[in-house]
């Protein structure tokens, strides 16, 4: 991956909540109950240069992969919670083996190799929650994102078995999951983004069908993740421009220019733009204190604070890109565009090469599972690229990247008779467009921080330093008098 050369970012954590800063020490934290923080306050801001030794520097570095990639829980108020019952759960896992082992029917092979794959995940996802790093985030608890990275590599270790195998054997494991998938075929000869001078109310309602609702809310969930309008637009456009490329090969990407430009783009897309940024930018503005739950008297507050634990426990600014970012930032973040649209193809390649309608479970299970192991991947992406002290991208940023690599691996070797039609032109146009866009998209998002930057300047007044003043330029009290002094304070 890229990784970009000048500091630019301070580390924040997962939940949003900013890193302490390193060169301060760990008796300044405060061990109050409650917990008080801005989420204006935990923006990332520019570091300043330091004349640390090599040691400090070395203590850092592991640090800062630490909060990223195995963030540890602070101030915890219900400790059994957070304490390790290993013994407790090998007992009880045991037990409920056993216990199943010996009682169930094994009469039908099916049920008795379903049974067997449920224990492997079982017993997996017991070893994950035990061996495998929180990630970023800790809420509701780092028990769940262990599981989920514990499915992100039970899903890449999936993928690497079928790569071994032949498209009529994975057809029948997926008729084994699904035996409705015999009767399923793609249909090529349905014609797609017909009679497009025909724009009627009763035609563009049925165009708002429940996927156009999936796609508002997947694009606000996108807005979410990414929090940055330049970045999501880009994306946003080229993806209509990949569905042009690729609509040779899927003929469901055939779309009528109004349906493509205003419903998809514009409605769907900007909407769902506007909709995440907007609760982006709630969050970041508002207060977050948190109380222990053994402080709280009331019952009703005791509830409100348990359900609050599924909210993140802060939330900060995001800057993808800075007036001074480097070329290689820059090209960090068009990789980050690039890759989106890599993982967008694979989902509709996977459905339509293995030949699954789209509301079939494997089909949202996977778009389910995609999503939740993005938000702690792009987290550590962020980290990776805007923090100098971060050496190596974060673990389950990893694991994604080979997931979406295995995807691609696996779409190509069993789509060959598709891909043989690929008009190796289109390709060509398809890559060089991705990247004149991405590099035009970045470009102006700099350029706008660059002139927000400069017009802040202009705008926020600066005292003058006069003989007594402090350092940081606020005058001295010992020189004002007591009504000046009075203003001030």
């Amino acid at each position: 991956m890229v990784k970009r050369s000048s500091a630019v970012g301070t580390p924040t954590s997962g939940d949003g909540q900013q890193g302490q800063e390193w060169g301060n020490s760990g008796d300044e934290k405060s061990a109050a109950s409650t917990k008080y923080i801005s989420g204006a306050a935990s923006a990332p801001a520019t570091p300043t240069k330091r004349n640390d030794n090599g040691k400090n520097r070395k203590e850092e570095i592991a640090q800062t992969f630490v909060i990223v990639n195995e963030r540890p829980v602070d101030d915890i108020s219900l400790d059994f919670f957070y304490k390790p019952h290993t013994i407790t759960l090998l007992a009880v896992s045991v037990l409920a083996v056993m216990y199943f082992a010996f009682v169930r029917n094994e009469a039908n092979i099916d049920d008795n190799l379903w049974s067997g794959l449920l224990c492997v995940v079982f017993f997996f996802l017991i070893i994950s929650v035990i061996a495998f790093p929180n990630g970023p985030f800790t809420r509701p608890h780092p028990a769940v994102w262990r599981i989920l990275f514990g499915c992100s590599v039970l899903y890449l270790l999936m993928l690497q078995f079928l790569m071994f195998q032949n498209y009529p054997t994975i057809r029948n494991i997926f008729y084994w999951l699904d035996p409705k998938l015999k009767n399923f075929h793609i249909d090529m000869e349905k014609e797609y983004g017909v009679n497009c001078s025909d724009i009627s109310w009763e035609r563009v309602k049925g165009h708002l069908d429940v996927f156009a609702w999936g796609h508002f809310l997947g694009w606000a969930f996108k807005a979410i993740l990414i929090r940055h309008m330049g970045i999501l637009w880009a994306i946003s456009v080229m993806w209509e421009i990949t569905e042009i490329t690729f609509a040779h090969l899927l003929p469901n990407f055939i779309e009528c220019w109004w349906d493509a430009l205003i419903l998809d783009v514009i409605i769907c897309n900007g909407l769902g733009i506007w909709v995440g940024l907007k609760i982006c930018q709630i969050l970041e503005m508002r207060e977050y204190k948190w109380a222990s739950i053994k402080d709280i008297s009331t019952t009703t507050g005791k509830i409100k604070r348990a359900m609050l634990q599924f909210t993140p426990e802060s939330w900060s600014a995001i800057r993808w890109l800075d007036p001074k970012s480097t070329a290689m930032r820059f090209a960090a973040v068009m990789q980050l565009v690039i890759f989106w649209q890599v993982t967008e193809l694979n989902t509709f390649f996977l459905k339509h090469i293995f030949e699954m309608p789209p509301d079939h479970f494997i089909v949202i299970g996977r778009l389910i599972f995609i999503g939740l192991f993005v938000a702690p991947s792009v987290r550590q992406y962020y980290v990776y690229v805007t923090d100098t002290r971060c050496k190596r991208v974060g673990t389950q940023c990893w694991v994604y990247g080979a997931i979406m690599v295995s995807e691609a691996i696996l779409c190509i070797k069993n789509g060959k008779e598709l891909f043989e039609r690929t008009q190796a032109i289109n390709i060509v146009i398809w890559l060089t467009v991705q990247v004149l866009i991405s590099v035009s998209f970045v470009y102006v998002a700099v350029i706008w921080q660059q002139r927000l930057l400069k017009k802040s300047s202009q705008t926020t007044p600066t005292l003058s330093k006069k003989p007594g003043d402090s350092p940081q330029g606020t005058p001295a009290k010992g020189n004002l008098s007591p009504t000046k002094e009075k203003k001030i304070k």
